[in-house]
């Protein structure tokens, strides 16, 4: 079983990153937003009861992939790393995975803001995340994030084995798929 982690700043391009990724490993891409688009129709997920429901069926998910016979697993997530509780939430996620003896792999991926504000109104984001199609409300969010939180690690400070740090501003994803693949002989 192999877990890959991607994370870095919203519309940097984790899910189309994730995309490319699963079709040239074989591994499922679960990317962040499946679970919050699942809730959302009957609560918004940054309410109380969206974010458990949300972390629930993660939670539920991570489980029954780290002990099943899947290849492997892709999952996008938002990290701030100024927040305690983001790494909490992270380390809890990685000890499903090791419990059940899986291979843990760490991709962070930057890009400059003009360059997430663009790909934030792209097609395929649009498409697999309907609750970003508002997009006053989504630039906002971005740009507050932005300004209010580390949204990627500081130098040295992700010191797992397997991680890679990208800055894919003027990547394709199918050329960031090919270098973590090649990185990490996926």
């Amino acid at each position: 079983m192999k877990f890959v982690l991607m994370f870095g700043p919203q519309a940097v391009g984790k899910m189309t990153v994730g995309q490319e990724l699963e079709k040239i490993t074989g591994l499922k891409l679960f990317h962040n937003h499946m679970t919050i688009e699942l809730v959302s129709p009957f609560f918004y997920y940054d309410t109380e009861t969206g974010k458990r429901l949300v972390n629930l069926f993660r939670r539920e998910i991570f489980k029954e992939v780290a002990k099943s016979n899947l290849k492997g697993l892709i999952f996008t997530k938002l990290w701030f790393f100024d927040k305690k509780e983001h790494w909490a939430y992270i380390n809890s996620i990685i000890k499903i995975f090791k419990s059940k003896g899986a291979k843990i792999y760490y991709v962070e991926l930057e890009a400059d803001i003009k360059e997430r504000l663009r790909r934030n109104r792209t097609e395929n984001r649009l498409k697999n995340k309907p609750t970003t199609r508002d997009m006053d409300l989504t630039e906002k969010n971005i740009k507050e994030n932005d300004l209010n939180h580390r949204l990627n690690s500081r130098d040295c400070e992700i010191t797992e084995k397997n991680y890679i740090r990208i800055n894919n501003t003027k990547l394709s994803p199918e050329k960031v798929a090919k270098i973590i693949k090649q990185k990490f002989q996926l």
